[in-house]
């Protein structure tokens, strides 16, 4: 009769369970059988094993690994060996701004580039000299040469500028003849005129310009800039357009000499690279052997200027870092115009080579290896935490799965943004920005725009981040809450049981509020150590998410829990009371 019933109830099982669906089928495991130790051990090494791959590739989206430079700079030439180069082509000038940057980085090869250079200043001859420049100044009074001093003081010498101005009245070149012509510029605002008291910097250095465009110093599109610039202000005689270019060329005549600047001016594409570089010289003007150096490494100065202006003094560091490694990290670094990230323990060479060959492919496979330590981490949950086969058909099962690896993929996304160093530190500075022209004292007013326009604030991307990973954290507490709710309404038991399960868990239901002041709390003290930038949006985020999150779960899916399980205690009958025996 017992084995009968046995069957009976084996064949009720069985029928419920293909009326239901079966949990174990979708993938999950039925609570009450013991879990697969091995298999748990499995997932779980299978994900830390992804996630170190993940870590360990040499890919970022907003930094460069260290690793990736020094890969960059084996075997290219260094700072010493730019200066050496510099004394085998008589030029002494560049070969001493590498000598003191190599001495600031402290190469190896720095006594050699000295003693090149003291053995390349000691040969007799025109060693060291430019023929084209020295034939004009042969007959000047002043015994120094511009291949030997800066090329601005040396042209506020009257005798100077004489010989100069010779040499220029019989051009032929229409370039050459247009910016003689802006000496007679009347109405300037920078400058004092060439034709007043004071005006000798403003000639010198339209002098020195043309000087510069007749023995072709300046790159092509440079010079074709600067010829259109010049017939355009004779034209319209407005110079503050053509005042800004002689304010840029100044700053750098002030610091370099013929040769140094020859060197950095045929590099120089436009006007607008020429004002960027000009404005380093001015601002950090102690620096300027390492950007010049670094100029000349990477054959492109508008890309050095653009990175340093962009990052500021931190960008000087990793700019001075990339030189140090050699030519080829210097174009890393400014081609990919990315700050220098962090070193987070060892990288293989072969991974740095191939994030240099394949940086996009690269970065993709870190990304991937992030989701697939996510879904192993899934696969984990599953194990640990069984499904109630009581009260759940195939649909509710699979929306529990679908909730967990929503979570695990919420998860995934925080371990790839931890992995991203610079994630929440704001890239740019405004520390090389600064400039101070101030208008001489002339009777010319300063021309204003009526037609000024206001740029609008634009958000920061770590702000943006920060509050997607607010958002991020708050979208897994309101799927844990989910699940909770749904598996006490499927639990066996009666609705008074749930009501008291649902209630002993307010708590949980309030985790999201917990979590947003949390992460409140914590951005404003990583804002105040300096560890972000200070942004209140950034940081009040999280507490207004916690805020909504919770009044989602408790008005939304709580209360119509409890309305549903009152509903269903009143629909059932009151228990019959048991009569006492006599």
């Amino acid at each position: 009769m017992n084995g009968d019933e046995n069957s009976l109830d084996a064949a009720r099982w069985r029928a419920s369970r293909t009326a239901r669906g079966n949990p174990a089928e979708e993938g999950g495991r039925l609570a009450g059988t013991p879990p697969d130790l091995k298999r748990i051990l499995l997932f779980a090494g299978l994900s830390a094993l992804l996630l170190g791959l993940g870590m360990l590739l040499p890919a970022n989206w907003k930094s460069l690994h260290p690793a990736l430079l020094e890969r960059a700079g084996q075997g290219t030439s260094s700072v010493s060996d730019l200066g050496l180069a510099a004394v085998a082509a008589q030029k002494p000038g560049v070969a001493n701004l590498a000598l003191t940057a190599a001495q600031s980085l402290k190469d190896d090869q720095v006594a050699k580039l000295r003693a090149a250079l003291v053995a390349g200043q000691a040969k007799a001859g025109a060693a060291g000299r430019d023929a084209y420049i020295d034939g004009i100044f042969r007959r000047s009074t002043n015994s120094a040469s511009p291949t030997a001093e800066a090329m601005l003081p040396f042209l506020l010498i009257e005798a100077n500028r004489a010989a100069l101005r010779e040499h220029l009245a019989s051009s032929r070149s229409p370039g050459g003849r247009a910016i003689l012509a802006t000496r007679d510029l009347s109405t300037t605002v920078e400058f004092i005129p060439v034709n007043q008291p004071g005006g000798q910097p403003f000639e010198a250095t339209i002098l020195l310009a043309a000087l510069l465009y007749e023995g072709e110093r300046f790159a092509p599109t440079l010079a074709q800039d600067i010829r259109q610039l010049a017939e355009r202000t004779s034209q319209t005689r407005l110079a503050t357009e053509w005042e800004s270019f002689c304010f840029d060329l100044l700053a750098l005549g002030r610091r370099l000499d013929w040769l140094q600047l020859s060197e950095l001016l045929r590099l120089v594409p436009n006007l607008k690279a020429l004002n960027g570089f000009a404005q380093l010289v001015q601002v950090t003007p102690d620096d300027l052997p390492l950007f010049y150096s670094a100029a000349l490494l990477a054959q492109s100065p508008d890309r050095v200027a653009t990175y340093l202006l962009r990052f500021g003094k931190a960008g000087l560091a990793d700019l001075t870092r990339a030189i140090a490694q050699g030519e080829g990290a210097v174009r890393l670094l400014v081609g990919q115009q990315m700050p220098v990230g962090p070193a987070r323990g060892w990288v293989p060479g072969f991974l740095a080579a191939w994030t240099l060959k394949a940086p996009r492919v690269m970065l993709a496979t870190k990304v991937l290896l992030f989701l697939l330590a996510g879904l192993v981490f899934f696969l984990v949950w599953r194990e640990l935490s069984p499904v109630q086969p009581a009260g759940r058909g195939a649909a509710g099962v699979r929306m529990i799965h679908f909730q967990r690896a929503v979570a695990a993929g919420c998860l995934a996304l925080l371990l790839l943004a931890a992995g991203e160093p610079l994630l929440f530190k704001p890239l740019g500075s405004s520390d090389f920005r600064l400039r101070l022209k101030l208008p001489v004292l002339t009777n010319s007013p300063v021309p204003t725009s009526k037609n000024t326009t206001v740029t609008k604030p634009s958000m920061e991307l770590s702000t943006i981040l920060s509050v997607l990973i607010f958002a991020a954290l708050q979208v897994g507490v309101y799927s844990v809450c989910l699940m909770k709710i749904r598996e006490i309404e499927m639990s066996p038991g009666s609705p008074q049981l749930k009501l008291r399960l649902m209630e002993n868990e307010e708590n949980l239901f309030d985790s999201g509020l917990y979590i947003g002041i949390a992460g409140t709390a914590t951005a404003l003290v990583l804002q105040v150590v300096g560890v972000i930038k200070a942004d209140l949006l950034a940081a009040y985020a999280s507490n207004l998410f916690g805020i909504v999150c919770v009044a989602l779960i408790k008005i939304r899916h709580v209360r119509a829990a409890k309305h549903r399980l009152i509903l269903e205690s009143q629909a059932e009958p009151a228990p019959q009371p048991v009569l006492p025996l006599a």
